[in-house]
């Protein structure tokens, strides 16, 4: 695996490895078993993603970064698949799941972000069954009471209830300020 170590990377840089994401943002390529880069098309969205993950490092459910430069960020790639994925196989959530969502949602109120809600695209499970958290460009820019976000996502698959009905098993406090907003 090419080490970058460069302050910018082109797609002249990436096209031997595989594309493996494409958005707004940018695209992401994996460069080997473990790792992914991510070259972004505006500077300023790679410096507020970088500022996330770097915060981020202590916790379990973001990705190892391992290398940056202006307009890119080579970081942990996750075998798995995005929670959106598994919930439109799946059609339903388990308790368990419900409950390592929670805590995945509290993890990154706990690493500081603003923004714990999440799109259920952008919440990926990895192969052995850990939640991992991706695209935290607005990790500091909203300051929601509820995962409104992420109940759109279940709404989407028709979980929103099924999810809200473990979440008032296992945290009815948790349930009662979610419907209060809601």
């Amino acid at each position: 695996m090419k080490v970058f170590n460069k302050r910018r990377v082109s797609r002249k840089d990436v096209e031997e490895y595989k594309l493996i994401g494409d958005g707004k943002d940018g695209e992401v390529y994996q460069l080997t078993h473990d790792k992914c880069v991510k070259i972004f098309f505006l500077e300023e969205t790679q410096k507020k993603e970088l500022e996330a993950l770097k915060i981020g490092q202590s916790s379990p459910i973001i990705p190892r970064l391992y290398e940056y430069g202006e307009n890119y960020i080579v970081m942990e790639y996750i075998h798995g698949i995005s929670l959106a994925r598994h919930l439109k196989r799946e059609q339903k959530i388990t308790e368990e799941l419900a409950e390592e969502i929670l805590i995945m949602l509290n993890e990154l109120k706990k690493i500081g972000f603003t923004r714990w809600d999440t799109e259920v695209r952008h919440v990926l499970i990895s192969e052995k069954g850990q939640l991992k958290v991706i695209d935290h460009k607005r990790a500091f820019t909203s300051n929601s009471k509820v995962p409104v976000k992420l109940l759109k996502g279940f709404e989407k698959f028709g979980l929103a209830q099924n999810f809200l009905n473990h979440v008032k098993n296992i945290q009815p406090s948790i349930y009662k300020k979610w419907m209060y907003y809601r």
